[in-house]
């Protein structure tokens, strides 16, 4: 007998939610983690960065209390602090993930996974190997690195380091402007460093609506953030020891070099498929990433996927809900292929980015007849309540011009991660906007802004 029903490699958010679900199924469940459990969201990303964030907007607001008459003098503040801070909450995460295993009955089994066949799990340097009907690949992905700019840990920096480091950079250069980039570019100008955004592609935020990263782009050189777009980073040298990291960089056929004391690469992710075993045992890879159905089964039968190891959309709750289904799957329950272009995107710098769905350049290049409705947070009682920064910002709706279907949901402004759930669960339930139009919201909520801009797409908009 196998000495597991499933073997999870991997304690990431997709891998502890499939050990989890598994063992609630009754199956005899063991995650293997080389570190901690929690994965890169929950010690080097999603937790410590959005912890860090909170400190970034206290440390605003009190740069701003003049607005809400306020006297504040002799403001100090302590970025080493904040770095503890954010540890501090990593560790209790990360406690409370290591329970609801026990609490399951998982075995978290320390040690580096292998596959040596599509029912074995080999671990390094151990001399001994797991036996089990279902194995799942929960490995995750690591940072991009650019062929001519590569990471040193200590001038050329990740995103690892630089949740790591108590030292705040007097000034830095940030290479991409995805969620990584912009979310450090506010935590670091918050506290007064010197910082440069650097995006290759026309806008911030390029994977959102285009609008949207225009907008942040204001918002960001309005906060003293220095932005450029359309700009190509052809050579970084970075000293050892002191002296300031030289940036080259191009747009429009003109060079420039900047200085920065770090630079922070934010350009992507690969994923950790090397060392696996996988190819030996004819797994498909596609860039890199492990293939998989919507059931989260490799071609390999007894072989799953889940997480960012996949390359389908790396976002934490995306692996929550793939590890789910691939235990589900494997005890043999009904599962439903995940809609992907339908996951929920947050970005948690100020003002906030959230985003589901169609694009409007996507949806017109899909030649669908659309109509798009705008409301900003400036005609929302709420958001004025709360100062002049949070009423700035707009919620965007990409729509079927027929149906009235929601295609496409795209809002910048304060907080507004948590007003994207009601249009997830509307897209869910394939809700129109005469049905949003109908659903009355309370008073005065930032959440307003779904109803009424609902209303603006069935032309009856009432605060605007």
């Amino acid at each position: 007998m196998a000495d597991y029903d499933v073997v999870v490699i991997g304690g990431g958010p997709g891998g502890y939610v499939a050990g989890i679900r598994a063992a609630q199924l009754g199956l005899r469940t063991a995650v293997v983690e080389r570190d901690k459990v929690g994965g890169i969201c929950s010690n080097w990303g999603c937790i410590p960065s959005k912890a860090l964030i909170r400190n970034a907007e206290v440390l605003s607001l009190f740069r701003r209390a003049e607005e809400f008459g306020i006297a504040c003098d002799n403001l100090r503040f302590d970025y080493g602090a904040a770095v503890k801070r954010s540890r501090q909450v990593v560790e209790r995460l990360v406690k409370g993930v290591e329970f609801l295993l026990r609490k399951n009955k998982v075995d978290l089994i320390p040690g580096e996974g292998r596959l040596l066949a599509a029912n074995k799990v080999e671990l390094k340097g151990q001399g001994r190997a797991l036996e089990a009907r279902s194995i799942i690949v929960a490995t995750g992905a690591h940072p991009l690195a650019l062929p001519n700019v590569q990471p040193d840990g200590e001038r050329v920096i990740t995103h690892h380091e630089a949740l790591e480091s108590s030292e705040l950079p007097r000034s830095v250069a940030i290479v991409g402007g995805g969620p990584v980039g912009v979310e450090f570019a506010y935590v670091w100008r918050a506290y007064g460093a010197d910082v440069t955004v650097i995006e290759m592609l026309p806008h911030l935020l390029p994977k959102e609506d285009e609008e949207i990263g225009g907008l942040l782009g204001k918002a960001f050189e309005k906060q003293g953030i220095k932005v450029l777009v359309g700009t190509k980073v052809e050579e970084v040298k970075a000293p050892k020891g002191k002296g300031a990291a030289r940036v080259r960089v191009s747009a429009d056929g003109k060079a420039q070099e900047l200085e920065a004391d770090k630079v922070l690469l934010g350009v992507g992710f690969q994923a950790n498929t090397g060392g696996l075993g996988l190819s030996e045992l004819g797994v498909r890879l596609e860039r890199g990433f492990v293939k998989v159905d919507g059931q989260m089964r490799t071609n390999v039968a007894g072989v799953y996927a889940v997480g960012d190891v996949t390359g389908e959309s790396l976002l934490a709750h995306v692996g929550f809900a793939q590890g789910a289904i691939a235990a589900e799957t494997i005890a043999g329950r009904e599962t439903f292929p995940l809609r992907y272009q339908d996951m929920p995107r947050c970005t948690y710098c100020q003002p906030q980015v959230a985003s589901l769905g169609l694009t409007e350049r996507e949806a017109q290049s899909q030649g669908l007849d659309v109509k798009v409705a705008r409301f900003p947070f400036r005609a929302n009682g709420k958001a004025l309540t709360l100062g002049r920064e949070e009423s700035e910002g707009l919620i965007k709706l990409v729509v079927d011009a027929k149906y009235g279907s929601i295609l496409g949901a795209h809002i910048i402004g304060h907080e507004v991660t948590e007003v994207l759930a009601e249009l997830s669960l509307a897209r869910t339930l394939e809700a129109t906007t005469a049905e949003l139009a109908l659903t009355v919201h309370a008073h005065p909520t930032l959440a307003e802004v779904v109803r009424e801009v609902a209303l603006v797409a069935e032309g009856r908009g009432l605060h605007i």
